[in-house]
């Protein structure tokens, strides 16, 4: 259902709690008479507030990790907001939100059981009582803090952040509990089936996002429920939609139906499952429809928001730039030499390969770097800004997907970060869904944005792209695809999906990733794909398989 994710709850019990070893009894207000963290510890000679002639450095000590969290668990617990901000290193900020956790989330009777600290870190259970006008519900999960030591006195405190309240606030959250501002959605698949993240674990902060958008206009009846209410997004973002943590009385569900397919999302859902951190996504070139969409990761969508320098697979527009500028032909000869100069990077090929008399089809097929940068001192520097927006309707941030999403970016640069992003790199930053969005446009030959509620259920306008690829460079660039397809790095993933095919992979390399990001983009008839493993390594071996799997299910 299109009702936002709870987090798991457990019956209140009113018996006295054992908490780390020692015995607690709830009393009015949700105090308690004694609190210890797992593993005990007596008082040390640095507390959270002291007072020293020296400041102390260094790591901090067990004893003063113990005595610093203690400090803050202890007044939270009291209902001592003064007490548990003053325990943290940014007393204002704590304060704010340990008052609201009271008065606007109306949580109460708050038990703390401590666990086994990890370094600084110290995680820890709640168990309160959501209660507003008569109904109460009870609310369990598990939070952290992290003891950090001051630097102008060297006092050991708790790092303050608000997911230290809970771990799904950000900095301007709220916890609010009360009349949900928006009414739940029930979504509906293509078929008219329910979508549910009990069936499809992944969907998640789709069905938030559906709840957000379409709430307040498929039909429904709010409820009361606790929830996170995110902050106000920045001029020109998308706000990123509440959560609903616990339900206090049901409200009467629109509904919303969506362009997902009900076998092809299943098999998304099971294809990403199998990698620790995938995320894929399947449309349809002839109209933008959005088929599936599955993440590995549940909390966030990274398929539609996350911005990745999506390594060679950006060569696809590229080579639509180089083909309009007459700088590459398919079939003429082009250089692929071991390494290439331009900005004062030297840019390599993977191992250092080279590829003498090739021609530019072999280049791209085996993802040749140099060919490429060969050709950046021949253009200017929003050349490739220019080839993303007016061709493939791209890094203009105008998407209106029907959830958030994040449009791509493709900023002006120059010098070596101008050339670095010939080949994905640099400032370049795409998503699964961007990525499906550049195949389906060379398939079908004409940028549709791609969307998962049809615009005519809200009447929006969706993205429009200013020109299309000239005759010769849209054939040319099915040419090297397909060619990649059957005979380059994309040839054993998209084995059997011939002959009306074409596919591009990457390999993205991050900062401190042992191993890259491994990326593919694909398409076979009427269905484009795209998806990514982070820290997979060469996408035709990690996300090949995934994409190439949900073309083969196509319909």
């Amino acid at each position: 259902m299109g009702k936002r994710r709870r987090v798991a709850e457990r019956p209140r019990t009113r018996q006295p709690a054992v908490i780390g070893g020692v015995i607690a009894v709830v009393v009015a207000g949700g105090a308690f008479g004694a609190y210890s963290l797992y593993g005990g510890g007596a008082g040390d000679d640095t507390s959270a507030g002291g007072a020293h002639t020296t400041v102390k450095t260094g790591p901090l000590s067990a004893t003063e990790i113990h005595t610093a969290s203690t400090a803050f668990l202890t007044a939270w617990q009291k209902g001592d907001v003064a007490g548990a901000a003053a325990a943290t290193d940014d007393s204002a900020s704590a304060t704010t939100v340990l008052t609201g956790y009271d008065k606007d989330a109306h949580i109460t009777g708050v038990t703390l059981t401590g666990g086994k600290p990890s370094g600084t870190d110290v995680p820890f259970t709640v168990k309160a009582t959501v209660r507003y006008k008569g109904t109460s519900k009870p609310l369990t999960y598990s939070s952290k803090l992290t003891v950090v030591r001051r630097a102008k006195d060297g006092a050991a405190l708790v790092g303050w952040k608000p997911s230290v309240v809970h771990p799904d606030l950000q900095d301007g959250d709220r916890l609010v509990t009360g009349a949900s501002g928006t009414p739940p959605v029930t979504a509906l698949d293509r078929d008219g089936g329910e979508l549910t993240t009990a069936k499809y674990p992944s969907l998640g902060t789709v069905l938030d996002g559906l709840r957000e958008k379409f709430g307040k206009t498929a039909g429904g009846k709010a409820g009361i429920e606790l929830r996170v209410v995110r902050k106000a997004a920045k001029k020109g973002a998308q706000k990123t939609p509440d959560k609903t943590l616990v339900t206090l009385s049901e409200g009467t569900p629109g509904k919303v139906t969506t362009t997902l397919d009900p076998a092809l999302q299943a098999e998304a859902e099971r294809r990403v499952a199998a990698k620790e951190k995938a995320s894929v996504v399947l449309l349809r070139p002839s109209t933008g429809e959005i088929l599936a969409v599955a993440n590995t990761s549940h909390g966030f969508n990274t398929a539609f928001q996350g911005s990745l320098a999506p390594g060679s697979t950006m060569k696809v527009i590229t080579a639509s730039l180089l083909f309009d500028k007459g700088l590459a032909s398919a079939d003429k000869p082009h250089p692929c030499p071991k390494t290439a100069t331009y900005g004062g990077w030297k840019f390599h090929n993977d191992d250092d390969f080279e590829i003498k008399d090739g021609t530019f089809k072999a280049s791209f097929a085996r993802s040749c770097n140099t060919a490429f940068i060969t050709q950046a001192k021949k253009l200017e520097n929003d050349d490739l800004t220019k080839q993303a927006q007016q061709v493939f309707g791209l890094s203009m941030n105008n998407w209106a997907v029907g959830v958030p999403s994040f449009d791509g970016s493709v900023p002006v640069q120059s010098a070596a970060q101008m050339a670095a992003s010939l080949m994905g790199q640099g400032g370049v930053r795409m998503n699964p869904l961007n990525m499906a969005s550049i195949a389906a446009t060379v398939k079908s030959g004409t940028f549709h944005q791609p969307y998962l509620v049809s615009p005519d259920v809200d009447h929006r306008a969706l993205a429009k792209a200013s020109r299309t690829l000239s005759a010769s460079t849209l054939s040319q660039l099915r040419e090297v695809m397909q060619y990649t397809a059957a005979a380059g790095t994309a040839a054993e993933a998209m084995s059997g999906l011939g002959p009306d095919y074409g596919a591009k992979t990457g390999s993205a390399e991050v900062d401190n990733q042992k191993q890259p990001n491994g990326w593919f983009t694909a398409w076979k008839g009427d269905l484009a794909g795209a998806g990514v493993v982070q820290q997979g390594g060469h996408g035709g071996d990690t996300a090949g398989p995934i994409v190439a799997a949900l073309l083969k299910a196509g319909r």
